[in-house]
């Protein structure tokens, strides 16, 4: 009788053992990888463009040399002036020529193309360059809103269209500033920034060697090479369970992985991040997203880019990288749960995490 039990008391946990494999192997398989679409792209495309217009509230993030500095965001960014701060506005810019690159049909394409061409002009270029020039603000937007620069001057690069061609030009003489201090800086820079914001150097980095590695600006794709290995070779153990602090919009261990995926061969990347973040091979591995409590805080919603940021390094990471597609899973949950908080939510957000969106959107699609 004994002996009955024990097998039925077998069966019994088989089952439900069973059950909960099945459980989970449904959970693992039923994401799927969010795309970039026309109805997704129409809704996406009215955050940059109620924004890159609109000059107040404005955060200038400048040094107070003297009364001469004293003007309004317009007259000291002619081009880069609206969504709340620089950075912002030249990533809405960016927004703008990614979507209607990839959806040249949107309705408002004609209206866009407008809008840039009045914003993106010769004339106003060459003020955003003497801005760069005084003596107070040589690292104006060190380096997050540099990244972000040469990251807009990509996409117009690889946009075949004659508007790309006069916003490229126009834009060169600001590009090519932005690529000498780069140059000029990486050098001096003695420790990475591991922080999980604007001044986080892995991020700063990837933008700025996807752009040299595009137009084949060999001097500034070198220079980053060799930083980020000196940075980050070494780096083991990534301590991951930290993440996200409150105000996190980037993950600094993640951040710095999609960097190195850039720069060390498939071989070294795969021996590099198995001790970087060993435990993100376990099929079972788990990251919970970034959860917002108020999104009218300008703060606590860059909870929202961590996971946007997160998803585009995770499909960088697994990209080629059959063994961790799992990663994928995690990359999706991400993108879904910030990604219908977006249109109709606060400037707070608002003006800024469109960007975001559409970069990790791209990004799921290359892999």
């Amino acid at each position: 009788m004994r002996y009955i039990y024990l097998i039925g008391l077998f069966f019994l946990m088989s089952c439900n053992q069973t059950k909960e494999e099945t459980k989970k192997n449904v959970t693992k398989t039923s994401l799927v990888t969010p795309k970039l679409t026309l109805e997704q792209a129409k809704r996406l495309i009215q955050l940059p463009v109620h924004c890159i217009n609109v000059e107040y509230p404005n955060k200038l993030n400048q040094t107070i040399g003297g009364n001469e500095d004293l003007q309004s965001p317009k007259e000291l960014h002619p081009a880069f002036y609206g969504c709340f701060d620089w950075h912002s506005s030249v990533h809405g810019h960016w927004s703008l020529v990614s979507l209607i690159k990839q959806f040249p049909n949107l309705e408002n394409a004609e209206e866009v193309k407008k809008m840039l061409l009045t914003n993106i002009s010769k004339e106003n270029i060459e003020k955003e360059v003497a801005y760069f020039f005084g003596k107070h603000n040589k690292s104006y937007e060190r380096t997050y809103g540099w990244a972000w620069l040469l990251k807009l001057a990509e996409e117009l690069h690889t946009w075949d269209n004659e508007t790309a061609r006069e916003l490229e030009k126009n834009l060169q003489p600001l590009t090519d500033l932005i690529a000498k201090k780069y140059i000029e800086f990486l050098p001096k820079l003695k420790y990475p920034i591991r922080v999980g914001e604007h001044t986080n150097t892995a991020f700063g980095l990837t933008f700025a060697w996807d752009y040299a590695n595009t137009v084949g600006n060999k001097e500034l794709k070198d220079i980053i090479e060799k930083r980020s290995k000196e940075f980050f070779m070494k780096d083991a153990d990534c301590p991951i369970t930290w993440e996200p602090s409150g105000y996190d919009f980037l993950s600094p261990c993640l951040q710095e992985a999609a960097m190195m995926k850039r720069v060390l061969s498939k071989e070294e990347f795969a021996r590099w991040f198995a001790k970087f973040l060993p435990e993100l091979k376990s099929p079972d591995y788990q990251l919970a997203v970034g959860e917002v409590s108020d999104r009218k805080d300008g703060k606590l919603v860059h909870l929202d880019g961590v996971n946007f940021s997160r998803a585009w390094c995770l499909y960088t990471i697994v990209k080629d990288m059959p063994e961790y597609d799992h990663l994928k899973n995690i990359a999706a949950e991400h993108i879904n749960y910030s990604l219908p908080n977006l249109v109709g939510d606060s400037y707070e957000g608002g003006h800024w995490l469109g960007s975001f969106a559409i970069y990790a959107l791209n990004t799921s699609t290359d892999d």
